[in-house]
């Protein structure tokens, strides 16, 4: 069984409210520098970046982050495809997934981040967040927060990828009696 959680428009909203919320804690986009997971969290990060300009008048960086090369829990990928062309030392970075569960994604992402610099801090935001963390790391923005079963798959389609933005929740088959 699976269930709409974000249609187009209700992405289109969330992002801007995310981008309000970003700008507002942080005074504005003065040293703020976004990076984009790949693969999904990276137009997810463009968009994020591209409404904070609009907001701001004033231009936010946007770079991808290819995290393979730092995964300790998937086989190693030598092939690197992140580029972050601007300097994040001294910046606060908006990192960005489109979700969170386990945050081993995240983990290796602030391993492959610290290759580019110190940033002056890291900050986190993501879509959805749908709990059952392994390790102690929260979101400082989320889209919304759903409650999953371990076994459930939210899956986050973008237009740049799969010709639609959607957030779906697939619920776990149950096994019969």
């Amino acid at each position: 069984m699976s269930a709409v959680l974000l249609d187009a428009g209700d992405m289109r909203r969330t992002l801007g409210r995310m981008a309000h919320e970003i700008l507002e804690a942080n005074q504005g986009a003065e040293q703020l520098v976004v990076v984009g997971v790949l693969r999904r969290g990276w137009p997810i990060a463009k968009r994020l970046a591209f409404l904070m300009t609009q907001i701001e008048g004033t231009t936010v960086p946007c770079g991808k982050l290819d995290v393979r090369p730092f995964r300790d829990d998937k086989p190693q990928v030598v092939i690197d495809d992140s580029e972050i062309p601007f300097e994040v030392s001294g910046k606060t970075v908006i990192l960005v997934d489109e979700v969170i569960f386990t945050a081993r994604t995240i983990r290796a992402a602030l391993d492959g981040l610290m290759r580019y610099g110190r940033p002056r801090a890291v900050q986190l935001a993501v879509l959805v967040d749908r709990g059952h963390r392994e390790l102690p790391i929260e979101p400082n923005y989320c889209g919304r927060k759903i409650y999953t079963e371990k076994d459930d798959h939210v899956i986050v389609r973008v237009n740049e990828y799969d010709g639609e933005d959607v957030v779906v929740l697939e619920k776990a088959q149950k096994e019969a009696g």
